[in-house]
């Protein structure tokens, strides 16, 4: 098997386990945005780091308009992503995401600013829930194992294993320990 393909498989199998309306691999595959998104992040990204940026940017629109997500070729993501139904999902040019994240719809990355050359937008890191309509704005971090509730605006670090909610988003102690599926 391709490289190409272990890879795809791995990501629809995280979606899979993540997700309890998914009934099969091929449903994954075939079916969710979250997927596609990311294939077409992964083609872009190649043709970004190779310097063949306008090209990559017009291979992410295409992504865009087939899935309602939009990720610059420039952010970097890890593996197993999962962003769930998706729709107006925005990942700016300098966001970086780790491994084993979840995104719900409606959620920014987004950057403050308009300096070239800079990072502008959030880093994220290992096993994070970011919940529905949430925005992270600016050059902030958000630890391992952070969650961040549904329509959260986010303009400050959060530590890991910690949770966030509210406008602007503070810290609070979550009441039960979430486990996520690895």
């Amino acid at each position: 098997m391709f490289k190409w393909m272990r890879e795809i498989k791995r990501e629809a199998q995280n979606i899979l386990e993540k997700d309890p309306a998914a009934k099969s691999l091929w449903e994954v595959i075939l079916v969710y945005p979250s997927i596609k998104s990311v294939i077409y992040y992964r083609i872009s990204n190649k043709l970004y780091r190779r310097g063949r940026t306008t090209f990559a940017r017009w291979i992410g629109q295409i992504g865009r308009r087939r899935t309602g997500i939009e990720i610059h070729p420039g952010a970097t993501i890890g593996e197993k992503l999962f962003i769930d139904h998706g729709m107006g999902v925005v990942v700016g040019e300098t966001a970086e995401i780790g491994d084993n994240v979840t995104i719900y719809h409606g959620v920014t990355l987004g950057g403050t600013g308009n300096t070239k050359e800079i990072k502008r937008h959030p880093t994220i890191g290992d096993n994070v829930v970011i919940g529905a309509g949430a925005k992270l704005l600016g050059p902030i971090t958000i630890g391992d194992n952070a969650r961040i509730g549904a329509n959260a605006v986010v303009v400050k670090d959060v530590p890991e294993n910690k949770t966030a909610v509210g406008i602007p988003a503070k810290i609070i102690e979550a009441k039960q320990k979430f486990k996520i599926a690895k």
